[in-house]
């Protein structure tokens, strides 16, 4: 009973990590009155009266009806599978196989899976690259039409992903960057996981579906009161993807028992977020990101800059801290960060920041640059890719190949035959069949001294 018992522990001191209702502090109203009773009751699949995603009456297909009139799409579709089911499902829904698709580097992996079960060529686009924080930036318009038009001469174009907002909470120019693809008359996918409660406060970007995206999808438990696998997924009002197609792949790749429980989950949070109470409670939580950033600036921590006040990302390259050490400091002292990495360290403030943080976290931060900081780490090196790349040996063959594991030292000229994700979210350093040359083999030996414990000393390549 390991995992009950560890349940049941007592949270920690401060928990900024997702789901952002924050250990049920800010489950959208609706949903806490249900589960107040337990949760038992209402685990229920497809009764006649509630439905399903795919039923064209029931309650859930009323559900859905009434986000996407709230939300200004065509349709919606609820997941319980969470934004990872739904991006998967929507490439399939908007591609057939063989076709090529265009996506960032900073793809979750649940695209690159997307890929595989689709038997899609990805064909990955470099990003700008923050030497100070081991980041990837947005793309400007300029560089995906750039990107497009290299990737156009290798041959057609079935679809172009896009994700916004990043982990850290980092917006491009998204209305300019859907213009690009829609001028090649390609549809734009948006992975919009981390950006459920954008356009609801006027200190936040506006939301993929009012700057042009034909297929959006959301995490309903990264930035709305939602339970964890709860999504959403979005038809924009321009597209002109047959809903039929998008329901095809749904079915693949949903269960045929969706948990009532959780679709409840997606209407709630929705709903409420969307609500006069949801906007002043963002409100309060975007009140509160932004005091704690001023206290940090007075304690000589400066946060990154970037659209979310709600993802608070503090470099720690100029405190001289790896993340990951500054990470595992900060567990054993009650302090739960979302996302470390070398350079950055990421924090989740959810709809009701715990109590004090304010006060806090920066007493934590300021223990911890006194007790590992030291003169600024070196700024780090951008990944040695091209702008445009395709895998040299097919996806789906080189990830099933007959494979050998050879030392990371010595792979260079190798095909890789598996990702290499060092740490969630999953964005993948390295995909199979990409040829890994000297220079991306030095550049991932650097990693693994980045990445303590997260990039093993070999590395699974195609054998022969």
């Amino acid at each position: 009973m390991a995992l009950l018992q560890r349940l049941r522990q007592r949270a920690p001191e401060l928990a900024l990590h997702l789901p952002a209702h924050g250990r049920g502090r800010a489950l959208a109203p609706g949903l806490r009155a249900l589960l107040r009773g337990g949760g038992a009751p209402w685990d229920l699949p497809e009764l006649p009266e509630i439905g399903g995603p795919l039923e064209p009456e029931g309650a859930v297909a009323e559900a859905q009806a009434a986000a996407a009139e709230l939300l200004g799409a065509q349709r919606c579709w609820f997941g319980v599978n969470g934004a990872s089911g739904l991006l998967q499902a929507a490439l399939l829904g908007l591609t057939n196989p063989g076709q090529r698709v265009l996506l960032p580097r900073n793809l979750h992996r649940s695209l690159l899976h997307g890929c595989l079960l689709g038997q899609l060529r990805p064909v990955l686009f470099d990003l700008p690259f923050d030497a100070a924080t081991g980041l990837w930036r947005p793309p400007t318009p300029a560089l995906l039409e750039a990107a497009l038009t290299q990737a156009l001469a290798g041959g057609p174009l079935a679809a172009v992903v896009l994700v916004s907002p990043s982990y850290q909470g980092l917006v491009g120019e998204l209305a300019g960057l859907i213009a690009v693809a829609h001028r090649h008359g390609l549809p734009v996918l948006v992975d919009e996981a981390h950006g459920a409660h954008l356009g609801l406060d006027p200190r936040l970007p506006a939301p993929a579906l009012a700057c042009g995206a034909d297929w959006v999808v959301q995490s309903l438990q990264k930035a709305a009161g939602g339970l964890a696998q709860s999504a959403v997924l979005l038809q924009g009002a321009g597209s002109r993807t047959p809903p039929e197609r998008m329901e095809r792949a749904l079915l693949w790749l949903q269960t045929s028992s969706p948990s009532a429980l959780l679709l409840a989950s997606a209407e709630a949070a929705l709903g409420h977020l969307h609500s006069a109470a949801g906007r002043r409670q963002l409100a309060r939580a975007l009140d509160r990101g932004e005091a704690l950033r001023q206290r940090l600036r007075h304690a000589g921590l400066e946060p990154l800059a970037n659209h979310d006040p709600l993802r608070l990302a503090l470099p720690t390259g100029p405190l001289g801290l790896n993340g990951l050490e500054a990470d595992a400091w900060l567990l054993q002292h009650g302090v739960i960060a979302e996302l470390p990495e070398p350079g950055c360290l990421t924090f989740c403030l959810g709809l009701e920041p715990p109590r004090g943080v304010e006060r806090r976290l920066p007493r934590r931060l300021l223990q911890l640059r006194r007790a590992l900081g030291g003169p600024p780490l070196a700024p780090f090196s951008p990944p040695p890719l091209p702008l445009v790349a395709e895998p040299e040996l097919e996806l789906g063959l080189a990830w099933r190949a007959a494979r050998r594991i050879v030392p990371l030292a010595q792979a260079a000229g190798e095909l890789a035959a598996e990702p290499l994700c060092p740490y969630p979210p999953g964005i993948p350093l390295l995909i199979p069949g990409e040829r890994i040359d000297a220079a991306r083999a030095a550049w991932l030996r650097q990693q693994q001294r980045l990445w303590p414990g997260q990039i093993a000393d070999t590395v699974s390549v195609v054998a022969g």
